[in-house]
């Protein structure tokens, strides 16, 4: 595709706001300065110093940074030219730009946030996946009914694997899996039998026989190397949250409710996710699902990126293909194309433009609910007990994930993860049980558990005590 002739004819450039100026969108607001069909004047976070930090951080002169505290300076700074710090999105809803972009991660912020822009008539670019696995496919709604856009963006996995599974489906090759590498490789050095995952070092001293496939069966190779590697995280909440978002973008779903989320070298993916009679680990086709880059140091990595695994329906095609470097299964059966980045604001603008342009989504034309992503308790949980969201992860301590079919929530539903992050728990949950609803004292005036309420009526005809 040539990119010149797909943004032909504009005759401006498309206006954004950068909500959240954390690692996204910094990196959003840099490359917003070098992207001649896109504008970025406009940073809200916490506060708004901090946002104006971040213009600073990316070279825009101190001169041309406005500091605003209410609508008004906002307004005033707009019309003298300049870049508007602020801290609250509120304060500059208003102003006459194309596009927000919701990039600070937190559930309940990101929810208003996207709310407000909706309501004075902006598009959305959903960065905030938090949000997306909550109340994405009610939002996105939401806005259509107001001729406005609420887009995944293309610097985050979630965008760019749905890109690759259409373009798969339009091509008309079979699709036997999808998914992308978690966040961080597994460094496998067998000169220290350690793994390094993340900037921590792991001792593994029974790992080095199994850092090959060799002759091993794929059921075989995955149990050994998670047991072998057990003290590494083999599980992290956004890989499975990013697989929620896909899921409602392209109706596909997970194999296992908590993935399978194998340690597989880049090239034995093909080997590993496929169903069960082509030699790999899942019980049917069309899945979903993460794996851990393991690699040796010096290594190429695959970077964040994401992959299908398709069939192959004509042997001599692929095995030219192999000869060319393209990863096939051993047995022939099965391949993967992948994309190895994600380069998070850096490309995001590509997404920016299609909406702000063409008037188009870079996810699904219409979202659906097909898949939430619930709180499961690891540990035992007493009443009181807080469910806080923290670190660069978004994670709650004691607390993991799982893909369901989603449903409107009553009181006995599986909290959706992102809905319970931060609320304090009614009673107690077992070790081992789903969070449900009924367990959650959840405040009266969240915007998110009121976005979901909106959206069960939506999508499922009712509402249901949330």
């Amino acid at each position: 595709m040539n990119h010149h002739t797909y943004f032909a004819g504009a005759d401006r450039a498309v206006g954004t706001c950068i909500i959240g100026t954390g690692g996204f969108g910094r990196s959003f607001l840099s490359q917003g300065l070098r992207v001649p069909l896109m504008e970025v004047r406009i940073g809200v976070d916490v506060d708004a110093e901090t946002a104006a930090a971040a213009m600073r951080d990316v070279g825009i002169p101190e001169n041309r940074i406005k500091v605003c505290s209410d609508a008004e300076t906002a307004r005033a700074a707009w019309e003298a030219g300049c870049f508007i710090a602020a801290a609250d999105f509120a304060h500059v809803a208003d102003l006459p730009f194309d596009v927000a972009v919701e990039a600070t991660g937190h559930p309940v912020h990101g929810a208003r946030h996207a709310e407000l822009a909706i309501m004075a008539g902006k598009h959305v670019a959903m960065v905030s996946k938090e949000v997306d696995s909550v109340v994405g496919p009610g939002l996105a709604a939401m806005a259509a009914e107001k001729g406005l856009i609420v887009t995944p963006v293309d610097g985050d996995q979630p965008s760019l694997l749905i890109g690759l599974i259409t373009w798969a489906q339009v091509m008309g090759f079979e699709i036997v899996a999808a998914g992308k590498s978690s966040e961080y490789d597994f460094v496998h050095d067998p000169s220290t039998d350690t793994i390094l995952c993340n900037n921590v070092r792991f001792d593994v001293p029974n790992f080095a026989p199994f850092a090959q496939m060799g002759s091993l069966s794929a059921e075989e190779i995955v149990a050994a190397r998670a047991e072998a590697a057990r003290e590494l995280p083999q599980r992290a909440v956004p890989d499975l949250c990013e697989m929620t978002v896909v899921a409602n973008a392209c109706g596909m779903g997970p194999d296992r409710a908590d993935l399978h989320c194998p340690i597989a070298r880049i090239d034995e993916v093909p080997d590993i996710l496929c169903p069960v009679e082509d030699g790999g680990i899942l019980n049917s086709k069309g899945m979903l699902d993460v794996f851990h880059c393991l690699r040796a140091p010096g290594e190429i990595s695959f970077a964040g990126g994401v992959f299908v695994v398709l069939r192959c329906d004509h042997s001599d095609t692929w095995e030219m293909l192999r000869s060319k470097g393209h990863v096939v299964s051993r047995s022939g059966r099965t391949a993967m194309i992948f994309i190895p980045r994600h380069l998070l604001g850096l490309e995001a603008a590509t997404s920016i433009l299609e909406v702000g342009l063409r008037g188009v989504s870079s996810g699904a034309a219409v979202p659906g609910h097909h898949f939430d992503l619930v709180a499961f308790a690891d540990t035992a949980l007493s009443v009181g007990h807080e469910l806080r969201m923290g670190g660069h992860h978004h994670s709650i301590s004691g607390v993991s994930a799982r893909m369901v079919p989603a449903s409107a929530l009553d009181a006995d539903s599986p909290a959706p993860f992102y809905l319970a992050s931060n609320c304090r728990l009614a009673r107690n949950v077992e070790a081992g049980a789903m969070i449900r609803m009924c367990d959650l004292e959840i405040p009266q005036d969240s915007p998110l558990a009121r976005l979901r309420a909106a959206q069960d009526a939506r999508f499922f005809n009712a509402y249901k005590n949330a």
